[in-house]
Formats: structure tokens, sequence, C-alpha cells
């Protein structure tokens, strides 16, 4: 079983200001093929941010950290850059394959400016922010996740 963290990025809702609706999301996709280890809602602050990423994979507390939020053209979406600063690559495909099937639902999809990446050997998937686009991006990506994720284990053998 895969080990994952939730991550959303919300002033508003870090704040308690208005209730999340995409961890519950994330969660119900996710399914029981992954063991959740740590939800949390944080304000759009990048360096929170990467604290949680270097946490998680330094310690290989999980597999996959999936975000939420803070990936458009607003000054306060740092999500990207936050994530780009602690990776050591980027998984291209996978943020491309996000965008291309949300263009096909909404032109606005291109504004996107999420990233995946690797640190050591934990995957980080930006999401978008909205539910449905979570929802969305999660049945783009998560068929291909366990190999992913067995790759990056090591586990997977030549055959």
């Amino acid at each position: 079983m895969f080990k994952v963290a939730l991550i959303v990025l919300s002033d508003r809702a870090a704040s308690g200001e208005r209730a999340d609706a995409c961890i519950p999301v994330m969660k119900q996709r996710l399914g029981d093929v992954y063991s959740i280890v740590r939800e949390r809602i944080l304000p759009d602050d990048p360096g929170a941010l990467q604290a949680e990423i270097i946490e998680l994979a330094d310690s290989r507390l999980a597999d996959l950290v999936l975000t939420s939020g803070g990936t458009g053209l607003s000054p306060r979406d740092r999500t990207p850059q936050a994530t780009a600063a602690v990776i050591d690559y980027e998984v291209p495909g996978i943020a491309e394959a996000i965008r291309a099937i949300s263009m096909l639902k909404t032109k606005s999809a291109m504004l996107s400016r999420a990233l995946a990446g690797v640190r050591d050997r934990t995957l980080i998937v930006n999401l978008p922010g909205s539910p449905k686009a979570v929802e969305e991006s999660l049945d783009v990506v998560l068929p291909v996740m366990p190999h992913a994720l067995e790759l990056l284990a090591d586990r997977v053998q030549d055959g």
C-alpha cells in the first residue's frame, strides 16, 4: 500500500473562512490502494509547503504528495515555485496530461502552472484548487501512479 500525503493550499480554508472541499475528493478517488499518512490545510505560503514536502520526502513518510491549490496566476499562487525549489527533478508529462484533459473541459486550464516532480523517492503532484478539477485530474493520473511509485521505490523488475 502506498503512503500519500494530502496538502491543500488556501488562505481562506486555512483561516477557517471556508471549508476545504478538495481533501474529501482526493480521499474518495484514492480509495483503498493508498494509505493517507497526512492531511494538511496550509495558507498560500511557499515556505510552509516547502517544509512539508521536505519532511515528507526526506523522512520517507510519503511515497506520494498531492497538493491542491495555488497553481494559477494570482500573486498568492506560489505552489509551483515552492515545489520546484525542493524537488530533484520534474516529471513534466504528469502536469501536461492534466492540462491537456482539463483544457477539453475549460480553456482556462491552460493558465495552470502546476507541476510534478520527485524529491528523493517521493513523487509530488500539484493539482488545481477546485474539487471538480481535482477529481478530473486524479482520473487522469491515478492509473499510472502505482507504476510510477513502484519505479521510485526500485521495485520494478525488467522483464
